[in-house]
C-alpha cells in the first residue's frame, strides 16, 4: 500500500473562529468552504476543520475522542522563526501550551493550542527541515 496521508480533519466548535485562526495565524487560504467545513491545501495533503457535531454525524454518530490524543507539527527553517510563529499564532487566538525551548534531542520547539485546543508543535529541527515547497524528509 502506498504510504500517504490524504486528509487530516479537526473537529471544531466555531468554524468562523477556526477559519480566522488558520487564515490569519498561519496565513493559509481556504481552497473550499461551506457552512460546516473548511479545507486548506497543504503540501501533498489537505487539512480540514469540520464542525464537531457534523464530523460526529459524518462518522455515523461516533463520539470523538477529546483533543490531546495527538499533536500536529509545523516545522520552520530557522530557530528564530519558532518564536515568530508562536507569537503570531498567539495573536490570532492560540493558547500557549509550552514556551519555546531546547528539547534534550536537539533543535528548538514550542507548543500552542488552536482555538479548539488542538496541539501544534512549532519546531526548528535540524534533520527535519521543510524545503521551499514545505515538504519535509527526515535525514538520518
Amino acid at each position: 500500500m502506498l504510504q500517504s496521508l490524504s486528509l487530516v480533519t479537526l473537529g471544531v466548535t466555531d468554524l468562523a473562529r477556526s477559519r480566522a485562526f488558520y487564515t490569519g495565524g498561519f496565513g493559509w487560504p481556504p481552497v473550499f468552504e461551506n457552512d460546516s467545513i473548511v479545507f486548506y491545501q497543504m503540501n501533498g495533503f489537505l487539512l480540514s476543520t469540520f464542525l464537531h457535531a457534523a464530523l460526529e454525524e459524518d462518522m455515523g454518530g461516533r463520539r470523538l475522542a477529546p483533543n490531546g490524543a495527538f499533536s500536529l507539527a509545523h516545522n520552520v527553517t530557522t530557530r528564530d522563526a519558532v518564536n515568530d510563529v508562536v507569537a503570531t499564532l498567539l495573536s490570532h487566538g492560540a493558547t500557549l501550551i509550552r514556551q519555546p525551548d531546547e528539547p534534550p534531542h536537539g533543535g528548538y520547539r514550542g507548543y500552542v493550542g488552536d482555538p479548539d485546543g488542538h496541539a501544534w508543535e512549532i519546531a526548528w529541527m535540524p534533520g527535519i527541515m521543510p524545503d521551499a515547497d514545505g515538504f519535509v524528509r527526515m535525514e538520518v
